[in-house]
């Protein structure tokens, strides 16, 4: 009776300490079959060495050029790459020549930029008309009179002060565009109160100088661009 009362006692203990040892080998088991696969994982990813691939590249070798036993090779190439360099900078050269060349004026618009005149026949106390850019153009050879009596003009009593020496570069001639500065007519030579230019339009007033005296206009006749290429002879513009 004893005999069985032990046994039946002991036989949970048995059990379980059958148990806790199948699971420790289960898990150990377990544990060495996870490792595995990370081993094999690391394995493969390290990549192998140069050496290890069977073939290596020897055409850096091969190919490369010795600068002391070839210098002829170095010099070539140098010369290569400096004709290469020049091509290109005698190419954009040009491509900004011929750009530059389009914007500027052509001969024709140059041609009609100035004009010269023969002043040979014209007498003192005359006036003629001449077109330059479409414009009209007052030259005057004027008299001793005149030249005499616009120098003598203060200047407080010119509304746009100018002297008569500033106007002219030969006091006996006098070139100004014959374009009336309030509105843009075009007065009549001889005329008005001071025997110059009288725009009808609206009662300007001009002197033999080309400055306004009397009317609504604001400032002097403009002086074109010119000068004297002979003693008769004029170049406007």
């Amino acid at each position: 009776m004893n005999a069985f009362r032990a046994a039946t006692r002991l036989a949970p203990r048995a059990a379980a300490r059958a148990t806790g040892s199948f699971q420790q080998q289960t898990a150990s088991t377990a544990f060495k079959a996870m490792q595995q696969p990370v081993l094999s994982q690391r394995s493969l990813s390290s990549s192998p060495e140069l050496y290890e691939l069977g073939s290596v590249d020897k055409g850096y070798t091969a190919d490369r050029i010795d600068r002391v036993a070839e210098p002829e090779r170095r010099a070539f190439t140098y010369l290569m790459l400096s004709g290469v360099r020049f091509a290109y900078a005698s190419t954009a050269r040009i491509l900004v020549v011929k750009f530059v060349s389009s914007m500027s004026a052509s001969a024709d618009v140059l041609a009609m930029a100035s004009a010269e005149f023969d002043l040979s026949e014209i007498s003192e106390g005359k006036t003629i008309t001449v077109k330059w850019r479409g414009k009209p153009v007052f030259i005057r050879h004027r008299t001793g009179d005149e030249i005499s009596t616009e120098t003598a003009v203060p200047m407080k009593a010119l509304r746009d002060q100018e002297s008569d020496e500033d106007r002219t570069l030969k006091p006996e001639w006098l070139v100004v565009l014959g374009i009336c500065t309030h509105l843009g007519c075009v007065p009549i030579g001889n005329a008005g109160e001071y025997n110059g230019w009288f725009c009808p339009c609206h009662g300007s007033h001009y002197d033999t100088s080309g400055r306004i005296r009397k009317g609504p206009a604001p400032l002097n006749l403009e002086i074109p661009p010119y000068k004297f290429t002979d003693e008769a002879k004029i170049l406007i513009g």
